[in-house]
């Protein structure tokens, strides 16, 4: 049954609906879907068989493909039917499995997925005729392209891995400022009793320390192995990372170009009916990155889907200068929308969520 909406619908599009999209043959792919690939709120986007490495990061701009430009730019093609190391410090274009015909109306955006983020891969998803990363206009039709640049870990990733994922919405469904205190007052989005709530829900950094070793993150070793991105608790911690303990003053300085993954102070959670998005908290603070992966789906640190509220993890890189972090400083902000329904499945509900719940956690690829 084709999508059908009310003119006045806005919101980001459950489940069920990404299948009609599927069925609707507004997302084709050029093999079969596989049943964990919708989650409650976004689609995972698979990589297909041939990588080009290529100069420099580009956009295509009006008027211009990516295939065009890959043509221009390109230094040689690596095919991944069975598998092929990408190098960190190195810039790559993959063709995704998954292209759009979407309806007028409907538009997309796009996130690296979580466990992509904590790798420190630098993905970001580009349509033809864009002037911005990770954004999808709406009624586009065409192929979709995987910019990938690993930063710390070179990555085997092969044709079907999935690194990238992508929301659809109509309208713009963010709750204003009003509605956000409201929802906080009905549901209590974070468990800080001084939450900071306007636009977005504000997330501060956790410094004091974690459980009873008052560990606060880790920090990335380099010169490692590699990792193969579809691998699930393969890999050693320690040969990979440095535990970070907390300090006397609780701070921590971010050196230039290391990779950190610290905890949110506040645990947060996002109700059935909406989905959360973590957006620079002030973009005029420039020092450092946080958090690659910005997509929270419906669920996420929910009581009812056994959250009971969850960290949010902080994939943090620092830029040209060392920067102290301080206990709770605000590093992000939590914007919400409204779903167009609630989803039929939740995160955590036996889709192989593999976050729900969590502290301070590193990818899926390490053993606990």
């Amino acid at each position: 049954m084709p999508l059908a909406l009310a003119g006045d619908q806005k919101g980001i599009l459950p489940d069920e609906m990404i299948g009609t999209l599927i069925r609707d043959r507004a997302i084709i792919a050029e093999y079969e879907f596989v049943p964990d690939q919708i989650q409650p709120a976004s689609l995972d986007l698979r990589l297909g068989e041939v990588a080009y490495r290529v100069r420099a990061s580009f956009l295509p701009g009006p008027r211009t493909t990516v295939a065009k430009r890959i043509d221009e730019l390109k230094l040689h093609e690596i095919s991944l039917s069975d598998g092929a190391v990408l190098e960190t410090g190195c810039v790559y274009i993959v063709p995704l499995l998954e292209s759009l015909a979407l309806p007028e109306g409907i538009a997309a955006s796009a996130n690296p997925k979580s466990s992509t983020g904590r790798l420190d891969v630098f993905t970001r998803v580009i349509a033809d005729e864009t002037r911005g990363f990770d954004r999808i206009s709406a009624g586009y039709h065409g192929p979709l392209y995987a910019e990938i640049s690993p930063k710390t870990f070179p990555v085997l990733v092969r044709e079907g891995s999935r690194l990238s994922q992508i929301r659809f919405r109509r309208g713009n469904a963010q709750l204003s400022a009003d509605a956000l205190r409201a929802l906080h007052t009905l549901e209590r989005l974070v468990d800080s009793a001084d939450a900071s709530v306007a636009e977005g829900v504000a997330v501060s950094v956790d410094l004091a320390g974690l459980g009873p070793d008052g560990f606060v993150g880790y920090r990335a070793k380099r010169h490692t192995g590699l990792i193969d991105v579809d691998r699930r608790a393969s890999y050693d911690v320690a040969e990979f990372w440095e535990p970070i303990k907390a300090r006397k003053d609780q701070s921590l300085v971010l050196d230039p170009d290391e990779f950190y993954i610290l905890a949110s102070k506040e645990a947060v959670q996002v109700p059935p009916d909406y989905a959360a998005e973590m957006v620079a908290f002030d973009p005029l603070v420039g020092e450092f990155r946080v958090h690659y992966a910005g997509f929270f789906d419906p669920g996420f640190g929910y009581a009812g889907a056994g959250g009971r509220g969850s960290r949010a993890v902080l994939e943090v890189r620092s830029r040209e200068v060392p920067f102290i972090l301080e206990h709770g400083q605000t590093v992000g902000s939590l914007v919400y929308e409204r779903m167009l329904k609630r989803p039929k499945t939740l995160y955590g509900q036996g889709i192989g969520s593999n976050y729900q719940a969590q502290g301070l956690k590193l990818s899926k690829h390490f053993r606990v």
